[in-house]
């Protein structure tokens, strides 16, 4: 409901770091080390998406590269300035993972830079201690006062006398979405800072506007819909994320003008019942154009979680006319999990692991997006965590051993057997295990 802060939102929009690369290899990591901070540089054979974040207790900082793979005999650089140790491993999406080891903590910057003779595509990540230069300890910084909680309004689809799409195996939208929703919910109470809001928290029937209305009478901060898909073709597959479309969002503009006068209704706490045409319109056009912006903005940081544990159909936002994104004034974004028509998919859905991983992998997104968009006032605004993450895991195959894997992953045995609470090496086909950052 604040509309200064979604019109802000749209100031900060920077899509294109989230945009897809072609597949890329990693060449080489250099690091080099000067008196007053130290830059590590990845050579690569093509521009590729990246994020990068730190981790403590050891002190780490991890770039994560979409699509992209380490060069076979690639040099890593040795230990050097703030750098301790460089380790790399694949993801089970498809991304590498460098993990940089470091003698404190760090403020990180990183850039892309283009081909320049002699150096083709790099990655710069500059390393400055947190504390300032070396040598130089700055005062801890009073804690601020907290700030109100974020507000995240959940809303599992259908429900009661609307079971929504069924798999060949009976597997009923409404049910399975519910126990995602559920997870979701338990997944953001856990995080300081955050409540969660159930739309419906039961097998009942919620009509759309009594959806929408519960949002925004809790003056939420974000709207996410959770849906399962369904198709003709029983092979379709893959998740969808979805934010409002122009279209329906120009419709729903001319519906609210329509009615301003028989409903006080509050475009961020600003009233357009009393204004004129030509001001309501501006009002409107304004809040929902900011709305969507950071809706497509939320919807991409949960496609980059959501991607490490399902497959996706899309890797972008998409936009469709949904009368349950209509609200102008709430960053609103619907989940198509699955496909509950594709038996394998419909199988993963009511299987209580696969819900845990999805919910999970959507409050990492989630928690991501409210980091750099958390309205001021809150406590992510004053105080916002590290940057969440899907753990990485995998599927033990025939043949394979814990060494083997250890090996894999660039991790030791020990740090692999805390994570999975093995008391020894045997493992068995099938099993899942958590590979540790």
């Amino acid at each position: 409901m604040r509309f200064g802060v979604r019109l802000a939102s749209v100031v900060g929009l920077l899509l294109g770091g989230c945009a897809q690369a072609h597949a890329a290899e990693v060449e080489s990591v250099r690091v080099h080390s000067g008196p007053e901070a130290t830059r590590v540089v990845l050579d690569l054979s093509a521009p590729a998406v990246h994020r990068v974040f730190t981790l403590d207790g050891p002190d780490r900082l991890v770039i994560d590269l979409a699509r992209s793979a380490l060069a076979r005999s690639a040099p890593i650089a040795d230990a050097r300035g703030l750098v301790t140790r460089v380790r790399t491993g694949p993801q089970a999406n498809g991304a590498l993972r460098i993990v940089l080891e470091l003698k404190e903590q760090v403020r990180p910057k990183s850039f892309l830079l283009p081909p320049n003779s002699p150096y083709g595509h790099r990655l710069v990540v500059d390393l400055a201690p947190a504390g300032g230069a070396p040598g130089i300890r700055r005062a801890p910084e009073l804690a601020a006062a907290s700030g109100r909680d974020l507000v995240v309004a959940i809303d599992a689809g259908h429900g009661g006398k609307d079971p929504g799409a069924s798999g060949p195996k009976g597997v009923r939208e409404k049910d399975v979405v519910l126990a995602i929703a559920r997870e979701l919910a338990a997944e953001l109470e856990r995080r300081p800072g955050i409540r969660a809001l159930m739309t419906r928290d039961g097998d009942r029937y919620v009509s759309f506007e009594e959806r929408v209305g519960a949002a925004r009478r809790a003056q939420a901060d974000l709207f996410v819909s959770i849906h399962a898909d369904a198709y003709r073709n029983a092979s379709a597959r893959g998740a969808t994320v979805y934010a409002l479309s122009t279209g329906r969002a120009s419709d729903e503009v001319a519906r609210r003008l329509a009615e301003r006068e028989n409903a006080a209704d509050l475009i961020g706490g600003i009233s357009i019942a009393d204004k004129d045409e030509m001001l309501a319109r501006v009002l409107l056009d304004l809040s929902q154009s900011a709305s969507i912006s950071a809706s497509v903005l939320a919807g991409q940081q949960i496609i980059e979680q959501l991607s490490a544990v399902t497959s996706m159909r899309k890797t972008r936002v998409q936009q469709g006319s949904f009368l349950v994104l209509t609200s102008p004034d709430i960053p609103s974004i619907l989940v198509e999990t699955a496909y509950i028509s594709n038996p394998r998919e419909e199988s993963a859905l009511r299987d209580p692991g696969h819900q845990r991983d999805l919910a999970r992998a959507l409050g990492a997104g989630i928690v991501n997006y409210f980091r750099t968009n958390a309205p001021p006032g809150t406590t992510f605004a004053r105080n916002p965590p590290p940057p969440a993450a899907v753990p990485v895991r995998h599927v033990i195959r025939r043949g394979e051993t814990l060494s083997g894997i250890a090996v894999q992953y660039q991790v030791s045995l020990t740090s692999l057997r805390r994570s999975n609470d093995l008391r020894g090496d045997t493992i068995r086909i099938g099993q899942v295990l958590e590979i540790p950052l």
